[in-house]
């Protein structure tokens, strides 16, 4: 007898929810989802988190000279997803302070957790190469657990 995985939290309020099906180029030669490819998911959803609250990262880039580039990451991979599954994929910011922000992301098939990932983002001045402030305009539209 086999314990089943606990069940899922409900999301947050404004938690970003993103289908992703697994497709060939997701898996090795098994049909199994290779690891990489479950940071290509959560990138994917962060863009669509970021989107969804009325950024483009291209227009950050050409407007403000900013960009979110990933610092840290921590995974781990409790199941494996399978060609031809259907995932979602849930971001949720947990950190936020005046030049980074922190994300929990899930990869759940149903109701069942794949992955699970904190990922840590600095906002990046695109001129200098440094480090800078997030604008007061985006900072104000991005709160935990948003």
């Amino acid at each position: 007898m086999h314990a089943s995985a606990p069940p899922l939290p409900p999301r947050p309020t404004g938690c970003r929810a993103l289908p992703i099906r697994v497709y060939y180029e997701d898996t090795d030669a098994a049909g199994v989802v290779y690891y990489a490819s479950y940071w290509r998911f959560c990138e994917r959803a962060r863009t669509e988190w970021l989107r969804e609250r009325g950024f483009d990262q291209q227009a950050l880039i050409d407007a403000h000279a900013i960009a979110f580039v990933v610092r840290s990451v921590h995974g781990d991979y409790l199941k494996p997803a399978r060609l031809d599954d259907l995932l979602t994929v849930t971001t949720r910011i947990d950190t936020l302070r005046r030049a980074s922000l922190s994300f929990t992301q899930q990869i759940c098939r149903g109701q069942e957790l794949l992955f699970a990932a904190t990922v840590s983002v600095a906002c990046l001045d695109t001129r200098r190469g440094r480090a800078a402030a997030i604008p007061a305009a985006i900072l104000a539209t991005l709160t935990p657990q948003s």
